[in-house]
């Protein structure tokens, strides 16, 4: 009932769709009269005139009778449709505003589901409900009128088949419904190891994993096809069952038909006539198995989508908005740790400040925090203990949009999308010009490799980049964090596949464009951050040692032992190398 709102803006094709369908059932269950009209007063009574006229009636109401279904399916078509594509929307936008925390948990694979199969499955059955709550329902209590009104004792007949196919119906739907959610969750399961497997193709290729990928995919298959097995054997064993009945209660009526018109208290046209009726009647009961299997498909489909629907968002935007060009960020004594993490924080009591103007650097071993630090800027995640201050205001005050559009992010791992490259450069600032987005690639030395493609920044690049190599991704990346002129520019290690030359030419052409702009850097070499104003050197998830690149060479040995080792591996590169 919740989704229902979804279909009040087409109440009109909601509306339309039932009353045709309502027109087709009322001149199918008019037929079989008609019919018997022919054999009993136009052959027996050999009565052409009456054939022919009775016949093109027939064929006359045949023809309306299809426009009117036809006209069913196309609004009710028209109704499922729209629902189905604002849905989809409403669901979209609601996965958008989750935090990474919140996606994680519900996985890609299953929220790509969720959008896409279990959508489908709730707009197939609005489109079956116009139709089928229906035809069904009506052809159900018509055909029971109609064959009664041709003799009550085929009442018998609907007395002893009605329980019998109700029971086999309720119990077949009772034992699958439950499985449909179960195969829901297997269909996310498979769509979780593509998903990765796609995302993740060069890696699976370089360690020669495909084989055991095959492997793990064929698994998750194997185990939604069984299951969908499971619900398929009992589905399909309602038709057959079901049949059987029909035919038995035909059987029967046209026994009872036999005796009726051998003592004359009956026509033969009038037995044809109650056999289609009998058939119309249990044809009905079998649509309405139909449409319990679509209800609980549906149901199942529709919980999943509402979960996802009346989910909150953790990380809610505030109000605040502020308009300098010029920012600063401090971090006060703040601790932090993931979601579902026991144990030693993330981040333990770090103090941490850049104001505008400063380039400040951040250097520290794998898993030190330091991209931990830097997602608690722009609200990826919101600290547990302390406060994170831009401009000196808490960013949870702050309208996220507001706080975001002030701050640049340049990833290690690029995300790029399909399209042209100044269309990817364009991300960052989509009415930007051709001027801006060329001098953007110039700063982030990306001009030269763009302008050697013979498309140039009209060249077409594939999914993810896939078509450039992991310095060119970088570069355009930067280009793209860069052309929004953002007050706070982060760099997340985004230099790591840049040679030295071209990040000291890139760092060079920063200090030039952005004397205004906080700039961070994350990275593992010492050589990136040497020029920094300050260097906050990371180890546990605290500040071990803070200051420039001569203070921490005499002050601290964390430091120290970082830059001997990558000067003394330089060193020894050097001298192989020469």
């Amino acid at each position: 009932m919740k989704l229902a709102k979804y279909i009040k803006p087409y109440w009109f094709f909601a509306l339309l769709s039932p009353l045709c369908m309502l027109g087709e059932v009322l001149i199918d269950l008019f037929q079989p009269k008609l019919m018997s009209t022919i054999v009993n007063d136009g052959v027996l009574g050999n009565n052409m005139s009456l054939i022919l006229t009775t016949g093109l009636t027939m064929l006359g109401l045949v023809i309306l009778g299809g426009i009117s279904g036809a006209s069913a399916s196309g609004f009710a078509s028209a109704a499922s449709q729209n629902f189905g594509n604002d849905l989809r929307k409403d669901v979209f936008s609601k996965v958008m505003s989750l935090s990474f925390q919140q996606t994680d948990k519900f996985t890609t694979g299953s929220l790509v589901t969720r959008l896409t199969n279990d959508v489908t499955m709730v707009q197939d059955f609005v489109a079956q409900a116009l139709r089928m709550f229906i035809r069904a329902p009506i052809t159900f209590v018509g055909g029971i009128v109609m064959a009664l009104s041709l003799n009550v004792n085929f009442g018998i007949v609907l007395i002893c088949a009605l329980p019998i196919q109700l029971a086999i119906l309720a119990f077949l739907l009772w034992k699958a419904s439950p499985m449909f959610s179960i195969v829901q969750k297997k269909l996310d399961k498979v769509n979780s190891v593509m998903q990765e497997n796609v995302t993740g193709a060069r890696t699976v290729k370089s360690f020669r994993r495909e084989e055991y990928e095959k492997g793990r995919f064929g698994a998750a298959n194997d185990d939604l096809v069984n299951t969908n097995m499971k619900v398929q054997k009992l589905l399909s064993s309602i038709s057959p069952m079901l049949m059987i009945v029909m035919n038995l209660s035909i059987i029967a009526i046209i026994y009872i038909g036999g005796f009726q018109t051998e003592a004359r208290n009956m026509q033969a046209g009038d037995v044809m006539a109650a056999v289609t009726y009998i058939t119309q009647i249990l044809m009905s009961l079998m649509m309405v198995g139909m449409m319990f299997q679509s209800i609980s498909r549906a149901r199942a489909s529709a919980a999943r989508i509402l979960e996802v629907l009346n989910t909150e968002p953790v990380i809610q935007s505030g109000e605040y908005r502020n308009n300098n060009t010029k920012c600063s960020v401090e971090l006060k004594n703040v601790s932090f740790s993931y979601p579902g993490h026991t144990g030693t924080p993330t981040l333990d009591g770090v103090d941490f400040t850049v104001q505008s103007g400063e380039r400040v650097a951040i250097l520290g071993a794998t898993g030190s925090g330091k991209t931990s630090l830097v997602n608690l800027i722009p609200r990826f995640y919101d600290c547990t203990d302390g406060e994170v201050l831009f401009n000196g205001t808490n960013v949870k005050e702050y309208d996220l949009n507001d706080l975001r559009s002030k701050i640049g992010f340049a990833l290690q791992k690029s995300e790029l999308f399909t399209g042209t490259i100044a269309d990817n450069i364009r991300w960052g600032l989509p009415d930007a010009t051709d001027e801006e987005v060329v001098a953007a690639a110039k700063i982030a030395q990306a001009d030269d490799f763009i302008t050697s493609f013979g498309d140039g920044y009209n060249t077409v690049i594939g999914e993810k980049g896939s078509s450039l190599s992991g310095g060119q991704k970088q570069r355009l990346s930067i280009a793209r964090a860069i052309i929004k002129k953002p007050a706070v520019l982060i760099f997340d290690d985004s230099c790591s596949a840049l040679d030295l030359g071209t990040e000291s030419r890139l760092q060079k052409a920063l200090a030039e464009n952005f004397t205004d702009t906080a700039v961070i850097t994350i990275a593992q070499r010492i050589a990136s951050v040497m020029n920094a104003d300050r260097i906050y050197v990371l180890e546990n998830g605290k500040i071990a040692a803070c200051g420039t690149h001569e203070e921490l060479l005499r002050n601290s040995k964390i430091y120290a032992d970082i830059y001997d080792s990558q000067m003394k591996s330089n060193k020894k590169g050097g001298e192989i190398n020469g």
